[in-house]
């Protein structure tokens, strides 16, 4: 899964962090529901018709369980105000949640390969499952799918990074049940080696969504900047502000779902210092309310106008 910058440059757009924080919490607690009731039915199913491929997915759909509770627990912390301590708030630790969801995910997709390659290793103890696995299959592939849309959109609409992925990794789920469903109707047909296969797809699925999202959380911990849709967003906004002449040197860190930004705006050198304050102030209020901007810090340059022989400053 790729993460998704949320670019936007249209008025009022952004989401308090309680707005965010609640929708986490909402659309978590359903796929809590959802989980609970998939796990415990696809390992009972799974175990009763000896089903690996279904088992691995009711395992999957296990870990789903914790990945919610991490969610859960970071949107709480996240939300906290800002202390001694932490200055810029805590937004980090959904950052730090989603690092954690993708180790459990990573840990849980090599632990499904080791069982599925001790069961290809000995295929004469693969038994013919019942035809009651793919029904349960196909229920679960449904539901994973319509957890899916219901928490990509949620998480587009607050602009939430964790419940991005969180939502993908819903539809991972659901790519898992359709591979056992596949796995299943091979046993069925005579081939019992291809329920294991699916589990060893399954755990491949798994580990790699568990790699993607660790590897993308670590960076934003390491302070990587938004991508150049968002900075470009920025600057338009800046450079919109009344008594703006230019901007340069943008630079962008991630602060959990939110930015930090600094960026030098110049200001005709003939106003007071009251007046370019004046000026910066109006910027910074402008960016925080178009962009999901947690805080601005300017820096103000001269700039001379070009009637006075000067030459102006680009970009």
């Amino acid at each position: 899964m790729k993460f998704t910058e949320f670019a936007d440059n249209s008025e009022d757009t952004a989401h308090s962090p309680a707005e965010r924080a609640a929708a986490a919490s909402h659309s978590t607690w359903i796929s809590v529901g959802v989980n609970v009731v998939l796990s415990a039915t696809q390992i009972a199913v799974g175990v009763l018709s000896k089903s690996q491929g279904l088992i691995a997915d009711g395992v999957h759909s296990l870990s789903d369980l914790v990945a919610d509770f991490v969610v859960l627990f970071a949107s709480h912390h996240s939300k906290k105000e800002a202390d001694t301590d932490h200055p810029y708030g805590h937004q980090r630790f959904e950052t730090a949640a989603s690092l954690v969801l993708g180790v459990l995910l990573l840990a849980v997709g090599v632990g499904m390969l080791w069982s599925a390659f001790l069961k290809l290793e000995a295929p004469n103890t693969v038994p013919r499952v019942h035809v009651a696995a793919l029904w349960v299959a196909v229920a679960a592939l449904v539901a994973k799918e319509l957890l899916f849309r219901y928490m990509l959109a949620a998480g587009k609409r607050v602009k939430s990074s964790m419940l991005v992925a969180n939502a993908w990794h819903a539809r991972s789920d659901a790519a898992s049940s359709l591979v056992v469903g596949i796995g299943i109707i091979g046993n069925l047909a005579g081939y019992p080696l291809l329920d294991p296969i699916a589990a060893l797809i399954v755990g491949f699925m798994v580990a790699k969504m568990g790699w993607e999202f660790g590897w993308n959380a670590l960076h934003d911990l390491m302070d990587r900047a938004v991508d150049e849709q968002e900075v470009a967003a920025i600057r338009e906004t800046l450079l919109d502000t009344a008594g703006v002449s230019g901007v340069h040197d943008i630079r962008t860190r991630k602060m959990g779902d939110m930015i930090i930004v600094d960026a030098h705006i110049e200001v005709d050198s003939r106003l007071s210092v009251e007046d370019g304050h004046d000026i910066a102030v109006a910027a910074r209020e402008r960016v925080l309310r178009r962009h999901r901007v947690l805080d601005l810090m300017t820096h103000m340059d001269p700039w001379q106008r070009p009637d006075l022989d000067h030459p102006t400053r680009t970009a």
